[in-house]
């Protein structure tokens, strides 16, 4: 093993290893990828008490750090995550392979008979903070679609990572594919994060998950292609022609069940029409479930709110703190939308198929929905098994990362002796 305090050396070393594992995964069958997952998936069940003993150390180091209650919420895991973790695995393995889908087919007048067939990306380095459940994520994914993968996760997650990385090894040597498939940096030294963003030779996409933080520094210092969100700021727009029961599930939902999460709901949005009934209903159930709302004037006038500041518009909380404000209507809803949104989730609570319709032509975020919850902003709740993140860019990528999103394509040209006149 390289030396890990020689940190170009190591990573150089981790580039060239995942390089030529690439170049074998690119062709390897889907028995053998279903193969190797679903063996991680077993050895992640089997080890569950020690990936817990691990978690124990990353929690008791991040609360050392100070790091916020959604923050040590996201690095946590117990007997339920775990098994949601088997899950993804389990169901990326049993989702179709993409390498080598015949996405279009067509005969040209010169003979030339053309397919555009998917294709791996080839080496992804996957840089995240806190959640280690990213490890297992990330490695599945990017094997589902025959990728290497460089696993750079936070120092917090060092320990809980480090044996979902054993697990998903280990599934790798089962299955009889190269076990530097899935890489994962062995040291929280900083340095190794500067490395993989200039790696253009060995690494063809970066992919960020984490906080403002690091996924600004990334798109900032990335000479490598990036798939990233920098914010998540989700709205929730209570239409006039929203139901109550929906709207207080929904809403309740979209803020509280996890706050830390990129699909969280920070802020709310309410028609003038109904915000002395509805919207004060649901401002007071906020404030009784222990959210501070930060209101505008309108709504600062309800009790255990706090006035909103010009800062509260645009701003990822990730916490028990939502911003809420009356519009005029939809389209002053939309255009508040635009001006503060960061192109990720934003949904509308509506009857009305008209309203919902406007809503969902005239904005542009990644993921727009109506009369559900933002935090089903979720590879796995799409159906995707896992997710390695949510796009928010226009190129390649869009929405949650799965599979699929991690291939390119090439053309296939057959010809029977054909020559160009």
């Amino acid at each position: 093993m390289t030396d890990t305090k020689d940190i170009p050396a190591l990573m150089a070393d981790l580039g060239a290893r995942a390089k030529r594992a690439a170049a074998e995964l690119a062709f390897a069958s889907t028995e053998a990828k279903a193969a190797a997952l679903n063996a991680a998936a077993e050895a992640v069940l089997s080890r569950q008490q020690e990936i817990l003993l691990a978690n124990e150390k990353d929690m008791a180091f991040g609360r050392e750090k100070g790091l916020s209650p959604a923050m040590l919420d996201r690095l946590r895991l117990d007997e339920g995550r775990i098994a949601e973790i088997v899950r993804g695995l389990r169901m990326v393995a049993g989702q179709p392979d993409p390498v080598g889908e015949v996405i279009a087919e067509w005969d040209m007048p010169s003979g030339l008979h053309i397919r555009r067939v998917r294709t791996p990306l080839g080496v992804i380095g996957v840089i995240y903070e806190s959640r280690p459940n990213v490890t297992a994520d990330a490695g599945a994914l990017c094997l589902k679609a025959g990728n290497a993968v460089i696993l750079r996760g936070g120092s917090e997650s060092f320990h809980s990572s480090g044996v979902l990385h054993d697990c998903l090894v280990g599934g790798l040597r089962a299955a009889g594919l190269p076990e530097d498939a899935i890489l994962r940096v062995p040291t929280r030294d900083r340095a190794a994060v500067s490395e993989m963003l200039a790696m253009t030779d060995t690494i063809d996409v970066i992919v960020p998950r984490g906080g403002k933080g690091l996924v600004g520094l990334v798109q900032r210092e990335a000479r490598v292609p990036v798939f990233a969100h920098l914010e998540g700021i989700v709205h929730v727009y209570v239409d006039k022609g929203a139901d109550p029961k929906k709207a207080l599930d929904v809403v309740l939902n979209a803020k509280t069940r996890r706050t830390g999460i990129c699909g969280a709901a920070e802020c709310l949005l309410i028609h003038r029409d109904v915000a002395a009934t509805l919207g004060a209903e649901l401002v007071a159930a906020l404030v009784a479930a222990g959210v501070r709302v930060h209101a505008d004037e309108v709504l600062a006038k309800l009790p255990g709110t706090v006035p909103a500041t010009d800062a509260d518009w645009g701003r990822e909380y990730l916490d028990m703190d939502i911003a809420a404000k009356v519009v005029d209507d939809i389209d002053a809803a939309i255009a508040h939308i635009r001006i503060h949104g960061s192109g990720h989730t934003d949904a509308i609570l509506t009857e009305d198929d008209a309203a919902a319709a406007r809503f969902f032509e005239r904005l542009d975020s990644a993921i727009l929905m109506r009369n559900a919850s933002t935090q089903f902003a979720d590879g796995g709740e799409f159906g995707m098994g896992a997710e390695i993140g949510i796009a928010t860019g226009k190129l390649h990528a869009r929405g949650p990362v799965g599979a699929v999103q991690l291939t390119s394509f090439k053309y296939l040209v057959e010809g029977d002796g054909t020559t160009r006149p």
